[in-house]
């Protein structure tokens, strides 16, 4: 017999929060992905269009990590109408040396937003330039809010402009980052405002229309964008991705399937076959980031199963140190 931690979400909270010691552990992650010997499949999604509904499963092992994760992550937008939430989910975690199952994490999604914006931290630290006056999220959910707090982790944003289709949305969301940041957040009145006043931009919204145009690029920008994570979603036009000095990916292979270089290719402007640089190039030291302050830059986040297996060891390591979980026996 094996013992079973499982963890709540509230329990799971107490232990991991965002903060730059969190997105060490990310960086440490992507690093590992350049460095050989881990396996990470291919997202597994399940479309089902007759509920309204999707289901996308991820995983990674990673040689020398004690455990590995295999989430499950629901988003069925029907649910608000039946008083549920959108979008929930858990994680198995099972020994990187057996096999056996060693804790469920019953997070209902909730390290999955905090291991995302740990990932916009990680793009944020090696591409953002250094001196930030304004800093734009384009959304106002759960995820904007976090990639706000994440980029201020790794620099000094004197002001952020916030931008939404509903404008009471945008304003509820700026209010929020004001009081949680303690600093001036403004609405942006059109999203190209946003940007040309902006030296770092953050997307965070399901669109499946291009929202950021090629003509709105200036010197000296850095760009995350991390809502398109499915075939059908796209937040970038294409000719930005051309247009970019720096293009960065955090894995390609599901760029080109889920993410924004999917469209770049559908349109003709890039090609499939590019030599397209990775995150994980940039977290191990074997490529540059941002070399210029003047420099483009876009850095596109579809989510990796490796990122799961990371902040999956790391909250069952805070649970161990707070004492959190309850133990059942799997015979």
């Amino acid at each position: 017999m094996a013992e079973i931690r499982i963890l709540t979400e509230a329990e799971l909270r107490r232990g991991v929060t965002l903060s730059t010691q969190l997105h060490d552990i990310i960086e440490q992650a992507f690093a590992r992905l350049a460095q050989g010997g881990v396996v990470m499949p291919p997202v597994l999604s399940m479309d089902l269009p007759a509920v309204n509904g999707e289901v996308d499963i991820k995983t990674a092992w990673v040689p020398g990590m004690d455990n590995f994760a295999i989430k499950v992550s629901p988003g069925f937008f029907d649910n608000p109408g039946k008083g549920l939430a959108s979008l929930n989910g858990l994680m198995v975690v099972l020994s990187a040396d057996t096999g056996v199952v060693t804790a469920v994490l019953l997070d209902n999604g909730y390290l999955t937003d905090i291991r995302t914006a740990a990932a916009g931290g990680v793009a944020a630290r090696h591409l953002a330039p250094q001196r930030v006056q304004t800093a734009g999220i384009v959304g106002t959910g759960v995820q904007a809010r976090l990639q706000a707090q994440a980029l201020l982790l790794e620099r000094d944003v004197e002001r952020l402009l916030v931008w939404g289709r509903e404008a009471s949305r945008a304003q509820a969301c700026a209010d929020e980052l004001a009081r949680i940041l303690g600093r001036p957040v403004q609405v942006a009145p059109r999203l190209e405002t946003l940007v040309q006043q902006s030296q770092v931009v953050v997307t965070t919204t399901p669109s499946r229309e291009p929202l950021i145009r090629p003509e709105w690029l200036h010197p000296g920008l850095h760009i995350t964008a991390m809502g398109s994570d499915a075939p059908d979603k796209n937040e970038i036009a294409p000719g930005v991705l051309a247009a970019v000095d720096r293009l960065v990916l955090d894995r390609t292979s599901q760029s080109l399937e889920r993410g924004e270089l999917r469209s770049a290719v559908a349109a003709g402007v890039l090609p499939a076959d590019g030599d397209y640089t990775e995150l994980a190039q940039l977290c191990a030291g074997i490529d540059a980031g941002r070399t210029s302050e003047h420099q483009i830059t876009l850095c596109d986040l579809t989510g990796t199963g490796i990122q799961d297996t990371a902040i999956a060891d790391h909250a069952l390591r805070q649970a161990e140190r707070l004492g959190a979980g309850t133990g059942i026996w799997s015979g």
